[in-house]
């Protein structure tokens, strides 16, 4: 009976040991896959250009999913239930998704962004109702400074589901100034005179061509604009400088650009 028992306890040690060791060569191979795993991961993502950020995220994701996988096949064969724990584990991601359901739809909107690039770092952005210079995109918010230079942090869930209007996307922008001028004065002179002050615009792109279009009828004037194109970085200088040539070539050409009014008739009873 005591050799039966001692052979039991012998064949019950080398069931163990056999299973730690395999235990051991599994972790110290899955630490090894787990790192070429990353490093290749991470290889792939820069050659194919994607954001530094969003590699290194999928890099850590590839690390972690092999060693998740060699962890279980552990458990598996120390004799662990592993369809219980993997059904234990899915109800507490459950429970965590439900509780960080605003962090979870920040994350997969800063990875759509961070994949489809409607912007990048140093473009002029206005969307969720902010607009500014973008200073960092993250997997959970978007940091952007404002022309007055405050920093505005936004959700990344906000900026994803909103509108967004990327203002320096293009190398060129289309300047326009509108104007209101006299009933009176000569549609074609107005014309003549509005051209002559888009010419004399400096900064402006010269190989296009400058357009002053008749807009509408007003209550008091009549409705012009005038439109030039110039480069996005220079946007605003042209502008300042259309606006006060239109200005100045109205006064010396003596089209006035009137006030809005109106008229009042008195009936005698």
């Amino acid at each position: 009976m005591e050799d039966i028992l001692q052979s039991i306890d012998t064949d019950m040690l080398v069931s163990m040991g056999l299973s730690v060791l395999f235990a051991l060569v599994l972790i110290i191979v899955a630490l090894f896959v787990a790192g070429w795993a990353k490093r290749a991961t991470s290889r792939g993502l820069d050659r194919a250009n994607v954001d530094p950020t969003l590699g290194k995220f999928f890099s850590n994701l590839a690390r972690y999913l092999v060693l998740i996988i060699a962890g279980i096949a552990v458990l598996g064969e120390f004799g662990v239930n592993v369809a219980s724990l993997a059904a234990v584990l899915a109800a507490a991601g459950f429970a965590v998704g439900l509780a960080l359901q605003g962090s979870l739809q920040n994350f997969a909107a800063g990875v759509m962004l961070l994949i489809f690039r409607p912007f990048r770092v140093d473009d002029v952005v206005e969307t969720a109702g902010e607009r500014g210079k973008i200073f960092e995109i993250s997997l959970f918010t978007t940091q952007m400074d404002t022309p007055d230079n405050r920093r505005v942090i936004i959700p990344n869930g906000e900026i994803f589901g909103a509108t967004i209007e990327n203002v320096t996307f293009h190398d060129t922008r289309r300047v326009d100034v509108s104007v209101g001028t006299d009933y009176p004065a000569s549609l074609d002179e107005t014309r003549a005179v509005l051209t002559a002050a888009a010419e004399s615009v400096e900064g402006r792109l010269e190989d296009k061509d400058v357009v002053v279009y008749l807009d509408s009828l007003g209550d008091s004037c009549i409705n012009w604009s005038v439109r030039v194109w110039a480069t996005t970085a220079d946007y605003w200088d042209v502008r300042e400088s259309l606006t006060q040539a239109v200005k100045d070539h109205l006064d010396d050409a003596g089209i006035g650009i009137p006030y809005p009014q109106m008229d009042v008739h008195l009936d005698k009873v």
